[in-house]
């Protein structure tokens, strides 16, 4: 059994996601005492802060998700040099009503991939700016911003190129001890 549970919040709905595939990958990189769960946020209403008092059960479900788990890895692309809506909806939500925020004290991890040669770098910023507001540690170091080419992932999803397996494989052993660190 798994000592820590990620949650793995991918900002893209798109099934066929690079993101999507790059979180895939990065579960295998994980150490046996960490477990990985993809969260759902396709479902989440737009966040307004009427519904504060009676929050819908998919943003109750996410929010319980959020506090159950030791982590949360963010894998999230670039939508005009920010990061997607539907990811900072899911951010809103889980950190509402003011004062029961899901995400204080999880330490985070950010990285992404996109087409464009400077990766997620943009995204990523704005995304750690949000969760350095929530109060989620969030690990400086390594940063990851990939640029995915034809042929980054093989027809199983695998990465080809064993250097980038290897840099992700140095972030995760990073990830793991910064979780370990501030873990509750």
């Amino acid at each position: 059994m798994s000592q820590y549970q990620i949650a793995i919040i991918v900002g893209s709905l798109r099934k066929d996601s690079i993101n999507r595939k790059l979180a895939q990958a990065l579960i295998k990189l994980g150490p046996s005492e960490f477990s990985f769960k993809q969260l759902e946020i396709g479902d989440l209403p737009l966040y307004n802060q009427d519904q504060d008092a009676n929050q819908a059960a998919s943003v109750v479900r996410l929010k319980n998700e959020v506090r159950a788990a030791s982590g949360v890895i963010f894998v999230t692309p670039e939508y005009n040099r920010s990061i997607p809506g539907v990811l900072k909806n899911a951010i809103d939500n889980a950190s509402r009503p003011y004062g029961d925020s899901a995400w204080t004290g999880k330490p985070a991890g950010v990285l992404g991939a996109s087409i464009g040669t400077i990766g997620t770098a943009l995204a990523q910023q704005h995304l750690r700016n949000c969760l350095a507001y929530l109060d989620a540690p969030t690990m400086g170091q390594p940063e990851v911003f990939i640029q995915v080419k034809e042929g980054f992932f093989d027809e199983a999803g695998n990465i080809t190129s064993a250097d980038t397996v290897r840099f992700l494989q140095g972030w995760m052993d990073r990830y793991v001890l910064w979780v370990k660190r501030h873990a509750e």
